[in-house]
């Protein structure tokens, strides 16, 4: 589609503006998490007494999980788990992913506050670390059947920086508790688990290292992520390009990653426009500014887990039927994987404390506060 030069001109304007204010991902990921936080208003503030800010050793920490979503007994609402995770989480937080899903809050026990948040759901079609590792992309039927994946692993802070919190909920996806809810939620047999790194190859470690045997690094992503306009701006741009193209949408309403490939399209209809109409200097002035955007983002770290099986990539590439116990199978109940978890994050928390580091101080995203967004 060719839109009219003031038209175009309009449309380069719009992604400009937006996206030459990033030098860094840090800049873009803060910028786009307070507009989302902005539109929900200050009523997070009030919520800082629900997280987890006590003085407490590991050793003497215990933790129980809260579901999400009426279908559960006792379970918590919806809405709430959205608004405690997005004054939790530097990433903007979808409310729907596709496919199934499970929601977790995690509590420590005796103080009943709330110490981090998990989402499971489908894993993502294609992978270049799964497929090398397969040594084939996967079978479809086999990876829906047999895998899951981690979308937000995210410790509440000051639980995460003092504790090692991350870990710690990371270790609860990869637990028999977490696989033997999903089969039972999902009517699946789980033995694969995966999640990617939040800022890729931004930091030279995440959350996710140093878990072997529980959880292992399987290389980077193949491609990099575009960075997507927040939600008023990406709207604006659509309805506008709805409107010239007839009232039809950019791409139909059922695809996947609409978001992402109606942003493509509309880029790739403005730089065809500004080229059309001869419209030389803001066609440079446009690719120079995408390019850069594309440029801040990252290749994901993908991590895996296959919960003490012995033989997944068999399962995973259909030389075998049934899942198999493997020699690390006892680590993987929660008991253990806590316990394991509790001699390292003593480690941290003694350090913490004998340096005068240990932060007391509960983190949430408002209009004002200035986050420590990469740890």
């Amino acid at each position: 589609m060719i839109i009219r030069e003031i038209d175009a001109l309009w449309a380069a304007d719009k992604f400009i503006n937006y996206f030459e204010r990033f030098n860094t991902i840090e800049d873009y990921i803060r910028v786009t998490k307070e507009a989302a936080v902005n539109e929900r208003g200050k009523s997070i503030v009030s919520l800082k007494d629900e997280f987890f800010n006590e003085d407490i050793h590991p050793e003497d920490m215990d933790f129980e999980v809260r579901f999400v979503g009426e279908r559960f007994q006792q379970s918590v609402p919806q809405a709430y788990y959205h608004e405690l995770l997005t004054a939790t989480s530097s990433a903007v937080i979808e409310k729907n992913i596709p496919g199934r899903e499970l929601r977790w809050i995690v509590y420590e026990k005796n103080t009943k506050k709330i110490c981090g948040f998990i989402r499971f759901g489908s894993p993502t079609i294609n992978s270049k670390p799964r497929n090398e590792w397969l040594g084939q992309p996967a079978n479809l039927s086999l990876l829906n059947r047999h895998a899951c994946m981690g979308f937000a692993i995210v410790p509440s802070q000051p639980f995460g920086y003092n504790y090692l919190g991350g870990k710690l909920l990371a270790l609860m996806c990869v637990s028999h508790f977490a696989r033997e809810h999903l089969n039972d939620v999902f009517d699946k047999d789980i033995g694969w688990f995966e999640t990617t790194s939040l800022y890729g190859s931004t930091t030279s470690a995440s959350q996710y290292d140093g878990l072997k045997p529980f959880i292992r690094y399987k290389g980077l992503t193949d491609s990099k992520f575009p960075l997507l306009l927040h939600d008023k701006v990406f709207h604006e741009l659509h309805n506008r390009f709805t409107y010239w193209n007839n009232n039809t949408p950019v791409t139909p309403s059922y695809v996947s990653s609409k978001k992402m490939k109606r942003q493509t399209k509309m880029i790739a209809w403005t730089k065809k426009s500004l080229k059309e109409h001869g419209m030389d200097d803001k066609l440079e002035e446009f690719n120079v500014v995408i390019k850069n955007a594309f440029g801040l983002t990252q290749r994901k770290r993908s991590y895996t887990s296959d919960y003490g099986y012995g033989n997944v990539r068999e399962v995973l590439r259909g030389e075998q039927d049934k899942l198999i116990r493997g020699q690390n199978w006892d680590k993987f109940y929660l008991d253990n994987i806590i316990s394991w978890w509790k001699r390292k994050a003593g480690k941290r928390y003694e350090k913490l404390k004998q340096e005068g580091r240990f932060r007391t101080e509960v983190e949430l995203w408002t209009e004002d506060d200035n986050i420590q967004i990469i740890r």
